[in-house]
């Protein structure tokens, strides 16, 4: 029997240990077989087991036996008497003390006395408790009467616009969108004007993506919604604002920062009764706009617009801290911070136009997989988009989107065939809630695609639709984007190569194969013909970086050209909000497979002569610059800044729990772009809004 205490004391012990590694580590999937499990081990030892450990005494006793009466040789009678000692071993009770007590309640030690016992069992109960809490709560939180609203893909003249609003007595609902120009002359008295009407049915889970045109580039606009017949509903309680993207053709330099992450899942690491907060988006609400966002999670009103002018105003007279690129060089620099903490005098920033979500969105299977079932998937959004925290940031930042595997079910590989389960009902919901609102896609029904903003161009790849079988087949044919999306690839790197002087290519999952573990068979490490003649591709182009997520980490990766072509910078940050492995680390520093890179050394000789001598030495084809594992909240901010063409830079900022980790300057090669060809570009914004309020349409015009 004491044997079954200690075996509840160890069953105690470890259940605990899984529940922490569960809800604060990583929510593995087996966590939640192996939870109730150890739960009832834990509970069966402690019912039939006894105290382990309590004072041992001994209690000799004396037994006197008469085994009979017999007469000696005198003739009396003579008695037997047999006297035995025996001992009994008792267990005695003695009060615990504070020492003892809190080894008992703190690491399950066993003890006789039934309330710490009770108190064990509470503590253990209350565990599986939080663990039931985290994994049905998906489950049951239906968040069905959700009503929300979000900008997406931002055109000079357009924009997509989200909304979700339930009917409480149909299955259907008509919403308007009505719009305004922000006009700081007119103040609130600007007309509002009909825009697109929204069919929402119950078929569509109340969603629809609309078009918003007839719009100006580089201009505030806000907008609200109204039923059919004019009345202005209720949400949102204050307009929505957006800043339409500036018009590409016209090259006068941008500057502007947009968001990258990706991997993100409510309440973790788990806080009870915290089950849709995103800490993640709170650290990124506080980060964007510290100084409302803990008031309010409505949008912005005049500061947003007076941030924006204030920041556009200074742009002429701020310097480019890039360092130069060498006018020689074929190769992109980047340049790390010489300290990661150091503190550098404040200077206006530029709007924050965009966030880029790279992907896993939701999880559909961790911690649990409730089925291929379209209402399955939809609720994980539906709760997304309920959360607080995910509010404050949607309401006031347009968010493109690209999908991942948890969308669908973990390392998913689609293999070109969309009927394969349970692709359908997953990407259903991905279309609706994100998809739908980003740019329109290059091939119709497919979900890459590319913009552009500002000198910047960007491509979003798919890269789960068209993956192959690893395990199959010959390696050499085994692709992850497919021909299709490999054509419209490289026809994009020939259209931006110069008419862009920055590219962003946009990999749901790493284009690096330093990753090991699971990295090794889920990223482009899979995939190393294609990724080789990809890279070459990229090498061809000035300018271009990757942004990637996936491996909850952070890493700056540099991919060497030798002695041709152009550098390429790989930037992977995740998790939004999610897990870490700690201490574990997966990335290797270099690769094993080396370019060669001649170098040129001036000699000096003996008669004060010089001669140039070269060597070649052989370098990495690919080598981490910076690699920070910790943390469960990170995202990468990046500052776009061209408006010194001979000196075009992109500024790196690392995140990591609303802390700045790290810095980084990636200094562009300098790139002659094409004269802009639009007239509209060339005509003065304010002469634009003269000829609009007198009944001229110059959208026809230019």
């Amino acid at each position: 029997m004491a044997s079954l205490a200690i075996a509840s004391s160890a069953f105690s012990t470890l259940f605990r240990i899984v529940v922490y590694l569960f809800l604060e580590v990583a929510p593995v999937s087996v966590g939640k077989y192996l939870i109730p499990t150890l739960y009832l081990a834990y509970v069966a030892a402690q019912h039939y087991g006894a105290p382990a450990f309590s004072e041992i005494i001994a209690v000799k006793e004396e037994v006197v036996t008469i085994e009979q009466e017999k007469p000696d040789t005198n003739g009396d009678v003579v008695t037997d008497v047999a006297v035995s000692e025996t001992t009994v071993v008792a267990a005695v009770v003695e009060p615990p003390t504070l020492k003892s007590a809190l080894a008992t309640i703190v690491f399950s030690v066993p003890s006789p006395v039934r309330v710490l016992q009770r108190v064990n069992l509470a503590i253990n109960t209350l565990l599986l408790l939080a663990a039931v809490e985290f994994v049905a709560f998906p489950y049951f939180d239906s968040a069905t009467d959700v009503v929300y609203t979000r900008v997406g893909a931002l055109h000079p003249d357009s924009a997509k616009i989200v909304v979700r609003y339930p009917s409480t007595n149909g299955t259907e609902n008509l919403v308007r969108v009505s719009w305004r120009q922000l006009d700081s002359n007119a103040g609130s008295d600007t007309q509002w004007k009909e825009g697109p009407v929204a069919n929402l049915t119950s078929d569509h889970d109340w969603v629809r993506t609309v078009l918003l045109h007839g719009l100006w580039p580089n201009t505030q606009y806000e907008y609200r919604f109204e039923d059919i017949n004019s009345t202005v509903l209720p949400y949102p309680a204050t307009p929505i604002r957006f800043h339409t993207a500036p018009d590409p053709r016209l090259h006068s330099g941008s500057h502007y920062r947009f968001i990258a992450s990706s991997c993100m899942i409510p309440n973790f690491p788990y806080r009870p009764f915290h089950d849709r907060q995103l800490k993640g988006f709170d650290f990124l609400a506080d980060y964007l706009w510290p100084s409302r966002s803990a008031s309010s999670s409505a949008p912005v009103a005049a500061a947003v617009a007076a941030a924006q002018n204030a920041s556009d105003d200074a742009s002429s007279s701020i310097s480019s801290t890039a360092s130069p690129a060498d006018s020689t060089s074929a190769e992109n620099i980047t340049v790390p911070a010489a300290n990661d903490t150091t503190v550098v005098a404040e200077s206006p920033v530029p709007p924050t136009e965009f966030m880029v979500f790279m992907g896993d969105f939701i999880y559909a299977d961790v911690p649990a997989y409730f089925g291929d079932d379209k209402e399955a998937y939809q609720r994980l959004y539906r709760r997304n988009y309920n959360s607080p925290s995910f509010r404050k940031v949607y309401e006031r930042l347009p968010i493109i989107h690209t999908y991942d595997d948890h969308e669908i079910i973990n390392n998913y590989a689609g293999q070109g065939n969309s009927s394969l389960p349970p692709f359908e009902n997953a990407t259903n919901a991905f279309e609706l809630y994100n998809a739908d609102a980003n740019y329109d896609p290059i091939d119709e029904g497919q979900y890459y695609y590319d913009f552009r903003y500002g000198d910047a161009a960007y491509f979003v790849m798919d890269t789960r639709k068209y993956r192959s079988d690893i395990f199959s087949d010959d390696p050499s044919t085994h692709t992850m984007l497919g021909d299709k999306q490999l054509t419209a690839l490289y026809s994009w790197l020939g259209k931006v190569n110069n008419t862009a002087v920055f590219k962003f290519v946009v990999s749901s999952v790493p284009f690096t194969a330093l990753w090991t573990y699971e990295g090794a068979i889920d990223t482009w490490a899979a995939f190393p013909y294609e990724k080789s003649a990809l890279l070459s591709a990229f090498q061809s182009v000035p300018n271009l970086i990757v942004l990637s997520g996936d491996r909850h980490e952070f890493a700056a990766i540099e991919f060497e050209s030798g002695d041709t072509g152009h550098k390429v910078l790989e930037i992977s940050t995740s998790p939004m909000n999610m897990f870490y492995v700690p201490f574990i680390r997966t990335l290797k520093p270099r690769s094993d497979e080396v370019v060669n890179k001649t170098r040129e050394n001036v000699v000096v000789l003996e008669d004060g002569t010089t001669e140039v001598v070269k060597t070649v030495e052989e370098i990495p084809r690919e080598k981490v610059i910076r690699y920070i594992a910790e943390g469960n909240h990170k995202w990468a901010t990046l500052e776009v800044d061209t408006r010194d063409y001979s000196h075009p830079v992109v500024r790196v900022e690392i995140v990591i729990d609303g802390k700045p980790a790290y810095h980084l300057e990636v200094a562009g090669k300098p790139i002659k772009l094409q004269s802009a060809t639009s007239l509209g570009a060339f005509v003065p914004q304010s002469f634009k809004g003269v000829l609009d309020r007198i009944g001229l349409k110059p959208g026809k015009w230019f």
